[in-house]
């Protein structure tokens, strides 16, 4: 179970290192220990991969970067031996299509509005976001809308709640929510909510609790949140939690895993549930 997750590595580290700071213990985890890791994961192209010796690639990259921000180490990028902030910055520009406006994951190219996000937030944090073409970057965002007000991968593609949040979080982060249709959108967001209290991510799917992020934080960023039944869906959270070990799973019953936790934590937080720390919606 160890070697077939670690191409999940370090985005496990963040997630769990978010949802400590969103419970209040941030020292739970070694900072030493984390910032040592993280940088045994960046590659000689100044990107990280998922795990020491593993490819460069965008979600990796970005992951790294915040979990540096979460326990103010960005300056310890400085001192690798690969490379600090303008070598990532000048990695990240380099996978954007500037025919397109939007960005590959990696070297191989694979293009879609996930790798987009990740790429303005991790150039965001970094300060570095005049390093790419953010107007055509909001162009390829735009392509990517549905008729029904949400989005999809890529232009013409099925609307789903996860794109909604990586295309409505790049908006918000240059500035470019105006571009959105704010009632249609909310309105499909709105519709992701069973009767159970659980969110989908697109008609017809099961609720699971990860979107309990990914449906929530675009309500948050667009001021639509109270169009769901929030009493419901907090409950429908509690309900996923194994209250004898801990963590969160998918829905009620199931295994609870890291990746859940965090989404589930974020959405509480969301939610203001009590005791916990606010988390920023983009």
């Amino acid at each position: 179970m160890y070697w077939i997750t670690e191409h999940l590595r370090l985005n496990g580290v963040y997630w769990g290192l978010t949802a400590l700071h969103l419970l209040g213990h941030p020292e739970a985890l070694p900072r030493d220990e984390t910032i040592r890791f993280v940088l045994g994961c960046q590659n000689v192209d100044g990107a990280f991969g998922a795990a020491p010796g593993h490819d460069s690639h965008m979600l990796y990259t970005l992951s790294a970067v915040q979990i540096l921000a979460t326990i103010d180490a960005l300056p310890a990028l400085e001192k690798s031996k690969h490379g600090g902030k303008e070598k990532i910055a000048d990695w990240i520009a380099a996978r954007q299509d500037r025919t397109s406006g939007t960005f590959a994951g990696d070297e191989w190219g694979e293009q879609d509005s996930r790798f987009l996000f990740c790429g303005l937030m991790a150039l965001a944090i970094l300060d570095m976001m005049h390093k790419v073409d953010v107007e055509k970057a909001v162009s390829f965002v735009k392509s990517c809308q549905n008729p029904d007000g949400s989005y999809g991968r890529v232009p013409g593609a099925e609307s789903h709640a996860g794109q909604v949040y990586t295309c409505v979080g790049a908006l918000a982060l240059t500035k470019r929510l105006d571009l959105a249709d704010l009632d249609r959108l909310g309105a499909w967001l709105s519709e992701r909510q069973l009767p159970n209290g659980g969110l989908n991510g697109r008609p017809e799917k099961l609720e699971d609790v990860c979107y309990s992020w990914w449906v929530l934080s675009s309500l948050a960023m667009i001021g639509k949140l109270h169009w769901i039944d929030e009493a419901k869906l907090t409950n429908f959270i509690l309900r996923c939690q194994d209250t004898e070990h801990g963590g969160i799973s998918d829905r009620p019953g199931d295994m609870v895993d890291v990746f859940h936790t965090v989404f589930g934590v974020a959405g509480l937080s969301l939610l203001g549930y009590p005791g916990l720390q606010a988390v920023n919606p983009i």
